[in-house]
C-alpha cells in the first residue's frame, strides 16, 4: 500500500463518516511464469469519507508497467491492492493543500477511489493544449526514465550510434525518439510486425523483428558503425548482442530486463566485453533525477507540441481490465504506453 493512502474495508462499520464503494485489484496469488486472469483478484470495498486533512480521490488513469511483474514475486503482496501510479481527481477535500475538482498524480495503486492524508498525492501541472494521458505517458515518469536514462545517465551526445531495445514499449519509444532529435542514428528492436511499422514511421533508421531475425546477427548488420548507448529494457540475448557491437567507452543505461521478469531469462555470455572495451553498464530508477525536472517538462511539451515526439497508448476501459492490461504487455499486444480509463 502506498503510503498516506487509506485502506478500505470489505465489511466497514458505516457509523460516523459518509462512505464511499470502490473497487480495486488484488494480487490473489503469486503468478508462476507470465501473469494470467487467475492471479488477480476484483474486491468491491467500502471507503470513508476523508476526515480533517484528507481528500477523498477518484481515480481516472491507472498506469500499468513492466516493473510491477517484479513486485508478483513478493509474497507480502498476495490478498493486497497493488499497482503503481495513475491520474485523479480530488472528488471531497478537507485537506488544505487539495481542493476540490483539482487533477493530482497519486501512487495509491489499482484503486477506483482512496481516502490519502496527501502523502501519496502531487498537484498536477496540466498543459491545457495536452491530452490527459500524456500525463502518465511522456510527461509521466516512463518519460522521464527515457529523458533520465539517456541524457544523465549515459550522457548522450550528438551524433552517436544508438540502440534501444524493446523500442515500441512505453520507454523504449520515447528514447528512440529522444535519440533522434538528438541527431543520432537509432537503432530499435521490437517483437511484431505492427511494431516495426510504427517504429519506421517515427523515422527510426533500422528497425529489427527479434522474433523474425536472429538478434544478434541482426544487430550486427544494422550497426555499422558500432554502438556508444544501448538503452536497455530487455536483457538476455539483447545484451549479448548489444556487447558485441559496443564502441570503446561505450555507456549501457539499464531501464529494465523485462526478459526475466517471468524466468530467469536467457543467460548473458559476454560481460567481459566491459572489460575489453571500458564499458559503464549502470541501473537507474525514476525518482534519480530531480534535477533534470525542469528541463525534461520543458523539452518534453515543447517536443510533444512540435511533433518531435509522437505518443502512442494502448487503452483498457474499466478497473476490471488491469490484468488483461498487464497480461498485454508480456504476450506483446501493447504498443506504447499501456494504461487504463477508470472515469473521464
Amino acid at each position: 500500500m502506498s503510503r498516506g493512502a487509506t485502506v478500505c474495508r470489505l465489511n466497514p462499520s458505516k457509523m460516523g463518516r459518509d462512505m464511499h464503494s470502490s473497487k480495486e485489484v488484488r494480487l490473489a496469488r503469486t503468478p508462476a511464469g507470465p501473469p494470467t486472469k487467475a492471479d488477480f483478484e476484483l474486491v468491491e470495498v467500502d471507503c470513508p469519507g476523508p476526515a480533517d486533512g484528507e481528500a477523498l480521490v477518484e481515480s481516472l488513469l491507472l498506469s500499468v508497467d513492466p516493473f510491477m511483474r517484479l513486485r508478483m514475486h513478493e509474497s507480502d503482496y498476495v490478498g493486497r491492492n497493488f499497482g503503481g501510479g495513475g491520474v485523479g481527481r480530488v472528488a471531497v477535500s478537507r485537506h488544505p493543500d487539495f481542493a476540490e475538482g483539482a487533477l493530482v498524480r497519486h501512487f495509491a495503486g489499482f484503486r477506483e477511489r482512496f481516502v490519502s492524508d496527501g502523502r501519496a498525492l502531487t498537484l498536477l501541472d496540466v498543459a491545457p493544449d495536452l491530452p490527459l494521458e500524456v500525463q502518465i505517458s511522456a510527461l509521466g515518469g516512463i518519460g522521464m526514465c527515457a529523458y533520465g536514462g539517456l541524457l544523465g545517465i549515459a550522457g548522450l551526445r550528438d551524433g552517436e550510434q544508438v540502440f534501444v531495445s524493446a523500442a515500441a514499449g512505453a520507454v523504449g519509444s520515447l528514447a528512440a525518439q529522444i535519440a533522434k532529435i538528438k541527431g543520432c542514428r537509432v537503432v530499435g528492436s521490437t517483437g511484431s510486425d505492427a511494431k516495426t511499422d510504427w517504429l519506421r514511421e517515427l523515422g527510426l533508421d533500422a528497425v529489427i523483428n527479434y522474433k523474425r531475425e536472429d538478434i544478434v546477427a541482426a544487430v550486427a548488420a544494422a550497426t555499422p558503425d558500432g554502438i556508444d548507448v544501448y538503452f536497455e529494457n530487455v536483457g538476455g540475448r539483447h545484451l549479448d548482442a548489444a556487447l558485441l557491437r559496443m564502441n570503446p567507452d561505450g555507456r549501457i543505461p539499464v531501464c529494465g530486463m523485462i526478459s526475466a521478469y517471468n524466468d530467469n531469462g536467457s543467460p548473458v555470455t559476454g560481460l567481459h566485453q566491459l572489460v575489453a572495451k571500458r564499458l559503464v553498464i549502470k541501473g537507474f530508477q525514476v525518482n534519480e533525477f530531480p534535477h533534470l525536472q525542469d528541463a525534461f517538462r520543458h523539452d518534453m511539451r515543447d517536443w510533444i507540441r512540435s511533433g518531435a515526439i509522437r505518443t502512442r497508448e494502448t487503452v483498457f476501459q474499466g478497473i476490471e481490465q488491469v490484468p488483461d492490461a498487464l497480461i498485454s504487455i508480456f504476450n506483446g499486444n501493447s504498443i506504447g504506453k499501456t494504461m487504463v480509463r477508470v472515469a473521464d
